[in-house]
């Protein structure tokens, strides 16, 4: 997945309202649109090195977008809008041994009366539902972990993909890592037990798990390897 345009880098001062972040670019303060809806625990302090992205489109209110912000050394992707872009970037190029090479792609599939899920993958009797979420939080060495808040939209889609393999799917969760420094994935039961005692209950029941993490350049954020799950 590259970027519309190359990144321009900044300082984060401060982040409000849940969508915006002030940060300053050489000698001017600007607002930028925060793509994420997550508590962002542990990035946001103030000095931290940030990337962001300048829209093309000359009637956009906020002009700039947060990419990335650099923790403790470490680059961390936070926009949210990017995940299914990666996930499908890496199905589409093979990367994901989960998955035959053969398989149709299509995104954004609806199931039941309220649901979406984020790809369908097909081929001759087979059919998997995925659903893919983005990660950022690490408070661990090496140790990514989700959610970084409470998600009820994450236990809702947890209970339908139980109900999708009832029906004969396959059913996925991929969680995108998107770090370079951790090679263990988890779930932060402190944060939102519920979700964690979901989760642990649904792979018991035929739901699988897949944790990646990322790798950064200066185009853009691919998939990068395949990180262990400890439950």
């Amino acid at each position: 997945m590259n970027f519309e345009n190359k990144l321009i880098s900044g300082v984060f001062i401060k982040r409000y309202k849940r969508f915006f972040i002030d940060a300053q670019i050489k000698d001017k303060l600007v607002t930028a649109h925060c793509p994420n809806t997550g508590s962002m625990q542990g990035l946001l302090d103030k000095g931290n090195k940030i990337w962001l992205s300048e829209s093309n489109n000359p009637n956009r209110k906020l002009k700039y977008t947060v990419q990335i912000i650099e923790s403790n050394g470490s680059k961390v992707g936070v926009n949210t809008h990017l995940t299914n872009k990666i996930f499908q970037n890496a199905l589409e190029s093979n990367m994901i041994k989960e998955f035959d090479n053969d398989i149709k792609i299509k995104p954004e599939i609806k199931f039941g009366q309220n649901t979406r899920f984020d790809f369908l993958i097909s081929k001759k009797n087979y059919k998997a539902l995925i659903e893919v979420k983005n990660v950022t939080l690490k408070r661990k060495s090496k140790i990514a972990e989700f959610p970084d808040a409470i998600t009820s939209r994450g236990a809702k889609h947890i209970d339908e993909l139980i109900k999708a393999s009832k029906k004969g799917y396959k059913v996925f969760i991929a969680f995108v890592i998107q770090r370079e420094d951790c090679d263990q994935f988890t779930i932060a039961e402190d944060i939102d037990p519920e979700y964690s005692k979901l989760l642990s209950n649904a792979v018991k029941k035929k739901l699988n798990v897949l944790c990646y993490d990322c790798k950064f350049s200066s185009k853009g954020i691919k998939l990068n390897n395949k990180i262990k799950f400890k439950i």
